[in-house]
C-alpha cells in the first residue's frame, strides 16, 4: 500500500501543477473555447455523416435508419466507366494548369523585380492581383461575355465576316478557355510568394555579380533562380499535393452539358450526383476517395520537400 500511495503522489502533483498552469492563464484558454466549439461543431462531429457512404442512404429514415450496404457504393464508383471518365478529366485539367500555369507566376514575379519605377510597379501589381478578389460567378460572367457564343470575339469575328468560334461548347477548346481564364485570374496573386522570396536574397550578391560584370540575365539565372528554387519547390509539391483538385467553381461556372466529356471533374460530379440527384450515398464515397487520395498526396509531398530542402511543412 505504501509503494501504491508513491506512485500516486507524483501523478497528483502532476495534475494539481497542470491545473494551477491553467488556473494562472484562464483567460488565455478562454479565448481558445469558441474556436474548439467551432471545430467540433462543423469539422469533427459531421464526420459521422461520412457513414452514408457504406449505406444505402434514405433522406425519410435518416442516416441511422438506412440499411448498410458495406462496399458497394465503392465497387460501383471503381467498375464504373463514367467515374474513371471524370477522374481522368480532374487529373487532366489539373497538369494542364500545373504545366502551363506554374511558370507564369514566377516569370511575372521576375519581370516585376526587375521594374524600377515604383509607380509603374504598384500600378501594374494591382491591375494584375484585382481579379483574384472576384468570385468565379462574377469572373466567369466577365469571361462568357468575352468568349461566349455571342460574347465580343465573336461579335468581332462576324462582324469581319468570319464564322464564330464556339469556346465554350467546343470539346477541343474548352479545357484550354479554362486553363487560359484561370491563368488570368491568377497569376498576379500567386507572384506575391515569389516576390517575398526575391526580396530575401541578399543584395550584396547582386553588387557582387555586377562587379564582376554580370549582366541582368546572368543575375537573375545565377542569383535570382536559385533564391527562389525553396519556394518553387515547395509550391510545385503543393500543386502535385492537390491533383484532384481542378476547381470546382470555375469549371461549374463556365461549363454545359456538351462540354461534359472533357470537362466534368469529381467536384462537379458530386455536385450532381449529391444534390441534383439525390444519390448522396455515392456522392459520399466519392467525396471520401479524394479525401483519402488527396491525405496521401499531401503527407507524401511533405516528405518530399523534407529530403529535398530540409524543411517541413509540420
Amino acid at each position: 500500500m505504501l509503494e501504491a500511495g508513491l506512485e500516486l503522489r507524483p501523478r497528483q502533483n502532476k495534475w494539481s501543477v497542470l491545473m494551477k498552469r491553467v488556473w494562472r492563464y484562464r483567460l488565455m484558454y478562454l479565448l481558445f473555447i469558441p474556436a474548439i466549439v467551432y471545430f467540433v461543431v462543423f469539422s469533427y462531429i459531421p464526420f459521422y455523416g461520412l457513414t452514408i457512404a457504406f449505406k444505402k442512404y434514405i433522406a425519410f429514415k435518416g442516416i441511422a435508419a438506412s440499411p448498410w450496404v458495406g462496399w458497394d457504393n465503392f465497387h460501383y464508383i471503381f467498375t464504373s466507366a463514367k467515374f474513371m471518365a471524370v477522374l481522368k478529366n480532374t487529373i487532366i485539367i489539373h497538369m494542364y494548369g500545373l504545366i502551363f500555369g506554374f511558370p507564369i507566376p514566377i516569370l511575372f514575379a521576375i519581370l516585376l523585380n526587375e521594374v524600377k519605377s515604383m509607380w509603374f510597379k504598384k500600378s501594374i501589381q494591382t491591375v494584375t492581383y484585382f481579379p483574384h478578389f472576384l468570385s468565379w460567378v462574377v469572373y466567369a460572367g466577365i469571361a462568357i461575355n468575352f468568349v461566349g457564343p455571342t460574347g465580343i470575339f465573336n461579335t468581332i469575328l462576324t462582324n469581319a465576316g468570319m464564322d464564330p468560334v464556339q469556346f465554350l461548347t467546343d470539346t477541343n477548346l474548352f479545357r484550354p478557355v479554362l486553363i487560359v481564364t484561370g491563368i488570368i485570374k491568377e497569376f498576379g496573386w500567386g507572384a506575391i510568394i515569389y516576390l517575398a522570396a526575391i526580396t530575401s536574397i541578399d543584395p550584396e550578391q547582386y553588387e557582387a555579380a555586377r562587379v564582376d560584370g554580370a549582366k541582368r540575365l546572368r543575375q537573375i539565372w545565377h542569383i535570382t533562380l536559385p533564391g527562389m528554387r525553396p519556394i518553387i519547390i515547395l509550391m510545385f509539391v503543393l500543386n502535385l499535393a492537390s491533383l484532384l483538385d481542378a476547381g470546382f467553381d470555375q469549371v461549374f461556372n463556365m461549363y454545359n452539358p456538351s462540354v461534359y466529356d472533357v470537362a466534368d471533374i469529381i467536384d462537379t460530379y458530386v455536385y450532381r450526383i449529391g444534390l441534383q440527384s439525390n444519390d448522396f450515398s455515392l456522392a459520399t464515397a466519392v467525396g471520401i476517395f479524394k479525401g483519402v487520395v488527396s491525405c496521401i498526396l499531401i503527407i507524401t509531398a511533405n516528405s518530399m520537400v523534407k529530403k529535398w530542402e530540409g524543411r517541413s511543412l509540420w
